[in-house]
């Protein structure tokens, strides 16, 4: 599976030859450095661990520092890419070039985090009638039943914690890969807020 470890910088818009009007997400793809390869014969598999993003060496322990002996310096984000697409070596720095020939791709990233929210929000809940006496409104109304067993069931869809989960967008199209400044224009949102780590793949159904 081609991919690599990018960053989401923020959604701007491009115009085509038409001048048809396209939104579209910029993601920075940063020097992506082949850290190790994983092989059948030693492994059992087959993948190829990239790894981005410098990590100050004041914040690096000594155990996790020696991966990155003799290839580069150590880095913050580590991706395992199973069976991938190019060859690659240990030390090789694979850039945005990458994905030249890719139309479609897939982006997973982590969802913004957005509390502790209640069912309406969190579920999509309709809710009551809003009309007045009706009593009830934004509540999620029963949880649990009258006869035996009388207790709420595990994964009951109630009130918690929403947000910062994984989430892959698939099959969005690339606009655009510009060499000069290592970015990627895919056409449409993805996960996360401006900033966050995201792992850029071909897409698998197209």
């Amino acid at each position: 599976m081609l991919g690599l470890i990018g960053k989401k910088i923020g959604m701007t818009q491009v115009f085509d030859a038409d001048g048809i009007l396209t939104p579209v997400t910029v993601i920075k793809i940063e020097d992506n450095v082949v850290v190790a390869n994983r092989t059948v014969e030693k492994n059992g598999y087959s993948s190829c661990v990239l790894g981005s993003f410098d990590k100050k060496k004041s914040q690096t322990t000594k155990p996790y520092a020696g991966q990155f002996t003799d290839v580069c310096d150590p880095k913050r984000t580590l991706v395992e890419m199973k069976d991938f697409d190019r060859e690659a070596t240990v030390g090789d720095v694979l850039k945005v070039d990458v994905f030249k020939d890719v139309l479609f791709v897939d982006v997973e990233g982590t969802s913004k985090g957005k509390g502790f929210q209640g069912g309406m929000k969190r579920h999509g809940f309709a809710g009551g009638r809003a009309t007045h006496g009706s009593k009830f409104h934004r509540d999620i109304g029963g949880t649990a039943m009258a006869s035996t067993p009388s207790r709420t069931f595990k994964g009951k869809k109630m009130a918690g914690r929403m947000g910062h989960d994984k989430v892959t967008v698939q099959n969005l199209r690339v606009v655009r890969v510009d060499e000069d400044m290592q970015v990627l224009l895919v056409k449409g949102a993805i996960p996360g807020p401006s900033q966050s780590v995201v792992i850029v793949k071909k897409a698998k159904k197209k």
